[in-house]
């Protein structure tokens, strides 16, 4: 009888030992954001490491790889451990590792690999290495324009900025504005909004403004496919000789008023001449 009870118990405690298991890590990638991640800018980037619960896995380290197309910023610790097993049981049996990492400028649209590598060091010197892919998803949103001055007149101060969407990407509340500089004085608001544009499409603002030759420099907001909102600074030749002497621009009003008046007088002499030679006529009978 006695035998059979120590027999349960080591079995109990050989169940309990194998249920206990080598340290099993599990890691995924929990969140991106923004998502899809851009090239250029920072993104978020969440991963959930599980299997720290177990206290046979010792020391548990988790480092995000620095490899294209992400990039840390200078002095960025890129690595987290935890002693395993310390967990409280009101909190989560998992470790978080979060980071703001910024993706290369060349990064492709698409799935882009990046790389993790995780590991544990058990009390009793047991070690083992892994690392494992993961899907970045990047498209470039971001809208690029060209912009030029396609009329000026002088005379009433209006110039009138053509815009022209090249980017494969739609733009929404597309906003210009005109810092102060030395080449042109605007007069009114130097902010105009200018609305929705389409890939590939073009549209125009008008300001009042002085211009002087030389180089004019636009400020251009828009709202990129998601969500975000962005500005980029645009810089346009402006040169007054191109918009002197235009026809469109020469003054019309005065000459009208010459021939009205041409032929008000015409019409005044027509009707004194006919009214003198019918009297002249009457005179001679």
């Amino acid at each position: 009888m006695k035998k059979e009870i120590l027999f349960g118990i080591l079995f109990l405690s050989l169940v309990g030992l194998v249920s206990a298991g080598p340290c099993n890590l599990q890691v995924s990638l929990l969140n991106q954001d923004p998502y899809p991640a851009v090239p250029g800018d920072y993104v978020k980037l969440v991963f959930q490491i599980q299997g720290v619960e177990n206290p046979l896995c010792g020391m548990v380290s988790f480092k995000l790889l620095e490899k294209f197309p992400i990039e840390f910023d200078p002095g960025t610790n890129s690595e987290v451990s935890i002693n395993a097993g310390t967990y409280t049981r009101d909190h989560s049996s998992y470790l978080m590792a979060p980071y703001k990492v910024r993706v290369n400028e060349n990064a492709l649209d698409g799935e882009n690999p990046i790389e993790a590598e995780f590991s544990y060091r058990s009390e009793e010197g047991t070690e083992a290495h892994q690392t494992k892919k993961f899907d970045l998803n990047v498209e470039n949103v971001k809208a690029n324009f060209e912009v030029f001055v396609k009329d000026y007149n002088s005379a009433t101060r209006m110039v009138t900025f053509e815009i022209l969407n090249i980017a494969s990407n739609n733009v929404e509340a597309l906003t210009v504005e005109i810092p102060k500089q030395d080449n042109i004085e605007v007069k009114g608001s130097n902010i105009n909004i200018v609305g929705d544009l389409d890939s590939n499409e073009y549209t125009s603002t008008d300001f009042e403004a002085i211009l002087q030759n030389g180089e004019i420099q636009l400020k251009i907001y828009y709202t990129d496919e998601i969500g975000e909102r962005r500005s980029i600074e645009e810089t346009v030749l402006f040169d007054a000789s191109y918009f002197q002497g235009r026809v469109s621009q020469q003054k019309s009003t005065p000459w009208l008023i010459y021939l009205i008046i041409l032929v008000v007088v015409f019409l005044i002499i027509r009707w004194w001449w006919k009214r003198h030679k019918k009297k002249h006529h009457e005179n001679k009978k």
